[in-house]
């Protein structure tokens, strides 16, 4: 793939963090005194963490998943109501669950950990989906968190055994005349027996219809659905996909993961376990799962490879920074976080870079992958699914951008990192999220770190002359929850 000139020295002057309104070249000057800030505070429980937080962009409302409890919360963080989803007596080794069938397990007082917590818009409910029970889920009612339905009678309804709150991730694809359907990636924690590591869900419009939840297809040999091969733990015992982050665009379902695997260092005969960052794509429309592809993801910069994944958002580019990257303003970005290295999962270096992805160019890699595979051109090269040796399959057909693959040379992996662009770097304390939007035709990202700080700019010394230098601004935050109120520019 042909690279493109970018102009390193500005590229951040149009990639706005908040307080910058103009791009316009300045000299150098010292920063405008920090206009006070008011802030609105909410505390949970004093045992109760804070896992994930959805906000409903038609009311404003915030939806919070905690342990043991949903919020509603206004757009100034007053509570409007809750509901209580724990603590219960479990033990995560029953399966199915001791709410299904007699358990021999012993029993404890065991906390749900709220894992995914989504706005279905179209049907006006919140699914909230917790760690008890193997990970069942709720249908709550957006006005007052009122329980609509809780399947849990069928192996489908129990979506994973982990604990984590950031073990599950779904995305809900949208109809007009059809239902929906929820697209869920999880961890599976050593049990690929019991759960697929992906797969498409029927979202019913009936919360309590039987077939909620259940695989968009499956008869005896197919199905909506990919399960990690039992025979991958033999290689790898701790093997599992962490999936970081995902999201829809055009034909497309993403998932972003973390996944470990075995490689040779150079000069070296042993293997060793890294993990390795990637990116897995799926059709909207493919019940099969036949059009599965994962490429590899990372960063560098000044010789300094990035490569395990924090953090990840989808924006638009904006006018400014698109006539920057050669793209137009419409066209999907990847804001990611990484931190440096690929050996420390649990405990990432606090070296770490933002960096940015163009989705077309990795959409044209996978395109370019795809075409070099059915012209019969090496493997499937997909190692953890036990598949790498296998021979592409060559076939005479036209692969378009929409492809979405046939039961021949799938599931695909692709061998060759798609490098993102790295606009910000920080050494000391690691970046762990990221958020980021279009304002009057600029992109502004946020940046949270390790120790609770927002970044509002990024430092000084990424602008050289004559680009903008801003102060950094750094944001107090704590475990609770804050919104800030000021204006955006």
């Amino acid at each position: 793939m042909k690279a493109m000139p970018w102009n390193w020295t500005c590229l951040l002057s149009h990639l706005l963090m908040v307080g910058m309104g103009s791009s316009t070249l300045l000299p150098r000057q010292p920063p405008p005194p920090s206009p006070k800030r008011s802030f609105v505070t909410f505390r949970g429980e004093p045992a109760e963490g804070f896992n994930h937080l959805v906000v409903d962009e038609r009311t404003g409302h915030i939806y919070l998943g905690a342990v043991n409890r949903i919020y509603k919360l206004s757009s100034d963080l007053k509570v409007l109501v809750t509901h209580q989803t724990g603590p219960d007596e479990d033990n995560p080794k029953c399966y199915p669950p001791r709410i299904v069938q007699t358990c021999n397990e012993p029993l404890t007082t065991t906390n749900n950990v709220n894992k995914m917590l989504l706005i279905d818009y179209k049907e006006n409910r919140l699914i909230a989906c917790g760690s008890l029970y193997q990970g069942i889920c709720k249908l709550l009612r957006l006005e007052d968190l009122f329980k609509l339905g809780e399947p849990f009678h069928k192996k489908e309804h129990y979506l994973s055994g982990v604990n984590e709150s950031g073990s599950v991730f779904g995305v809900i694809v949208s109809y007009n005349n059809l239902d929906d359907k929820l697209f869920i990636a999880t961890a599976v924690d050593g049990k690929p027996e019991y759960f697929p590591t992906i797969s498409s869900r029927k979202l019913t419009k009936n919360s309590e219809a039987d077939g909620m939840f259940a695989y968009v297809f499956h008869d005896e040999f197919v199905a909506s659905m990919i399960k990690i091969p039992s025979d991958t733990f033999t290689v790898i015992p701790d093997f599992d996909i962490y999936y970081v982050y995902g999201f829809s665009s055009g034909n497309f379902v993403y998932f972003l993961t973390l996944q470990p695997e075995m490689v040779s260092p150079p000069g070296s005969t042993t293997k060793e376990q890294v993990y390795t960052s990637k990116l897995v794509r799926l059709c909207k429309e493919d019940t099969a799962f036949n059009s599965y592809v994962e490429v590899p993801i990372g960063c560098e910069r000044s010789g300094v490879e990035y490569r395990l994944l924090q953090a990840a958002y989808l924006s638009k580019a904006g006018a400014v920074l698109a006539r920057t990257l050669g793209v137009r303003p419409e066209d999907d970005l990847l804001f990611t976080v990484f931190s440096k290295g690929q050996k420390r999962k649990m405990k990432s270096l606090d070296e770490s870079a933002l960096c940015i992805f163009i989705l077309k160019q990795i959409n044209d890699r996978i395109k370019e992958r795809l075409q070099s595979c059915y012209r019969g051109e090496g493997t499937l090269d997909l190692a953890w699914l036990k598949v790498k040796d296998i021979p592409c399959s060559s076939a005479l057909l036209t692969i378009d951008d929409n492809f979405c693959g046939l039961d021949m040379n799938a599931p695909l992996g692709v061998s060759e990192m798609v490098r993102g662009i790295p606009v910000f770097t920080e050494d000391r304390d690691r970046m762990t999220s990221v958020i980021a939007y279009v304002y009057k035709n600029h992109s502004l990202a946020f940046v949270g770190t390790k120790s609770g700080k927002l970044k509002k700019m990024p430092g000084p010394s990424f602008f050289p002359t004559p680009c903008l230098q801003m102060d950094p601004g750094f944001l107090r935050a704590t475990s609770t929850l804050e919104i800030l109120l000021s204006s955006p520019n």
